[in-house]
């Protein structure tokens, strides 16, 4: 533990591992002082192996940073990826960010092509940076919302066929500076509406970059006007929704609803329905964390009464990526963060009641991501065990940080933290047994998980802001356990994707795993919106589904290892 304090001390005297404030002094990593331990008890073998197989699978992308090094705090922002199903063939395809936007049509084994031309998305150019899907008109096909930098674009789904940009009929406008994004119904009428988050006010006439240790590089973004999001109504339930409606379709409501009390200087976003209620929340970086719940026709900011809105020591967060999920099965999502190098990458667990507690230093998460300047990220069962893993992207912002800091890279490694389940909530870093660290590292950005070969393993796409798309397949061993994957399908009274659904699956030896229908969460990413709950050494026997407004579905289950539909019951 000696040693590793020690390291932590060296990084905060590091230009390179720490925020500089606009008075010429340094803010320490959040760390500082914390003596970090792993959780009681040997790890547990971890039997999960990820496999790069992007460039036999067809994905020829490649992203690039344009314009002058050292980069600024704009070049050094990278882009998001998204898997989806944009023509219902079963099949999940992929969606690559950028100032040219890519779309590859997957077989269901491993291969893409490229229908960017065919699908209509080679008119797009501009500064594109994150993505969101989901059914905003109700009509069964995946449509597509693009933010960006003084740029977004809405992208309806002509049943399969193409993408038609409705952006400006709809009633949709740029954002100065847009990030993650999120398609979620916060009013109930069944039509999902668009939170956007929003990032800095930044332009050629700012300030572009900053001295550290007598080099130029990028500056933090508090030398910026802070940016808030905003909250898109569909008004769908009330006027039809098509490219000819006179711009009627999506509302400012940001204001109205209590959204525009933000801390600011948003990039991740993650919706998650609990008890009822939308909760939206949204890690920004350096300032207080926000979680939003719904109340009635508003929004509450809870972030600070909750427990989620600073780190253990009441410091804020250089949030970037951030995900819900129930790490320990206890029916109640928690709450995961990734931040800046040398600061704590927070586990928010979810006590209860709306009250949280941050555990990422007592469950294992601490020690293995200290180092890490770290962005996309997901909870994700990786061997179908019935616990959640995490998978982290991470990749500095600096491109000259190892001239400012000899510790630090530009690149870094994509990190796998194992659930060890039963035997305690603890999480081992397995990175090297899944040989992660035998790939090359990356500037990691957005990261989106998906099961791309229907076989129940979780797979995942990477963006290398440098370099190309990283597709990561999971060729764990199956070792006899099993798995049960869900598409739901809400009729009229719940959205098309089913967004907000909550399902409980009942093991046969009575045990319960619970999770829900949501494709947002990661960086500037959007995941496969389908539903796999693993179920370890175990059969399933029933499952029940609370749609978003608060019905309940009950099925008996006949067969594992396979996707079953589930439509909403029409009453």
């Amino acid at each position: 533990m000696r040693t590793l304090f020690g390291l932590i001390i060296a990084l905060a005297l590091s230009a390179g591992c720490s925020h500089k404030t606009p008075s010429g002094g340094f803010l320490f990593p959040k760390g500082i002082g914390v003596k970090l331990t792993d959780p009681a008890g040997p790890p547990v073998p971890c039997p999960v192996r990820f496999v790069d197989i992007a460039h036999r699978a067809g994905l020829s992308y490649r992203w690039s940073i344009p314009g002058p090094r050292p980069l600024n705090i704009l070049q050094g922002i990278g882009t998001g990826c998204a898997f989806l199903d944009f023509d219902n063939d079963g099949n999940l395809d992929i969606l690559l960010v950028g100032e040219h936007p890519a779309l590859f049509q997957g077989d269901g084994h491993g291969h893409f092509v490229d229908v960017t031309r065919r699908m209509g998305l080679t008119q797009l150019h501009g500064h594109f940076l994150g993505c969101a899907v989901g059914d905003y008109d109700n009509d069964g096909f995946d449509d597509i919302y693009l933010s960006g930098y003084g740029v977004c674009a809405l992208l309806r789904n002509d049943h399969g066929k193409c993408f038609v940009d409705v952006t400006k009929a709809i009633g949709l406008g740029p954002l100065p500076w847009g990030t993650s994004a999120a398609f979620v119904d916060v009013d109930g009428d069944g039509y999902l509406d668009l939170y956007v988050a929003g990032y800095l006010q930044f332009g050629p006439k700012d300030r572009q970059l900053c001295p550290e240790h007598g080099f130029p590089t990028t500056c933090p973004p508090n030398y910026y006007r802070s940016q808030v999001g905003t909250l898109y109504q569909n008004i769908g339930g009330r006027s039809p929704l098509t490219p000819n409606n006179g711009g009627t379709g999506f509302v400012d409501i940001t204001r109205s609803v209590g959204l525009s009390e933000q801390s600011g200087n948003g990039l991740g976003v993650a919706t998650q329905m609990l008890d009822g209620k939308v909760n939206l929340a949204i890690a920004n970086d350096e300032e207080a964390g926000d979680l939003f719940v719904s109340k009635g026709a508003e929004f509450v900011n809870t972030a600070r009464t909750s427990g989620t809105a600073y780190d253990r020591y009441g410091h804020p967060h250089a949030g970037m990526g951030i995900d819900w999920g129930d790490v320990d099965n206890d029916g109640r999502p928690d709450l995961f963060l990734t931040t800046f190098r040398a600061e704590i990458k927070p586990l928010y667990h979810n006590d209860g009641g709306g009250l949280f507690h941050e555990a990422s230093e007592d469950v294992g998460i601490a020690k293995p991501l200290l180092t890490r300047l770290s962005f996309g990220c997901k909870l994700l069962d990786a061997d179908d065990d019935g616990w959640l893993d995490l998978l982290v992207a991470s990749g500095h912002v600096r491109d000259n940080i190892a001239r400012i800091d000899s510790s630090a890279s530009y690149r870094e490694p994509i990190t796998f933290l194992h659930n060890r389940g039963r035997s305690a909530l603890a999480f081992d870093d397995a990175s090297a047994s899944a040989e992660l660290t035998s790939m090359p590292p990356i500037v990691g950005r957005g990261l989106a998980t998906g099961d791309f070969d229907n076989d129940g393993r979780v797979d995942a796409v990477v963006v290398d802001a440098e370099g190309a798309p990283v597709l990561l397949h999971n060729e764990t061993p199956p070792a006899g356990r099993h798995w049960i994957g869900f598409r739901l399908h809400g009729r009229g009274r719940t959205n098309a994707d089913g967004y907000g659904a909550r399902l409980t699956v009942s093991l046969a030896e009575g045990q319960l795993r619970s999770r829900e229908c949501e494709a947002s969460g990661s960086y500037l990413s959007s995941s496969d919106k389908r539903v796999l709950i693993g179920l370890g050494n175990e059969t399933a026997t029933s499952v029940t589904v609370v749609w978003p407004d608060g019905r309940v579905d009950a099925r008996n289950l006949k067969a594992v290892d396979r996707y079953v539909d589930i439509d909403e019951a029409r009453q």
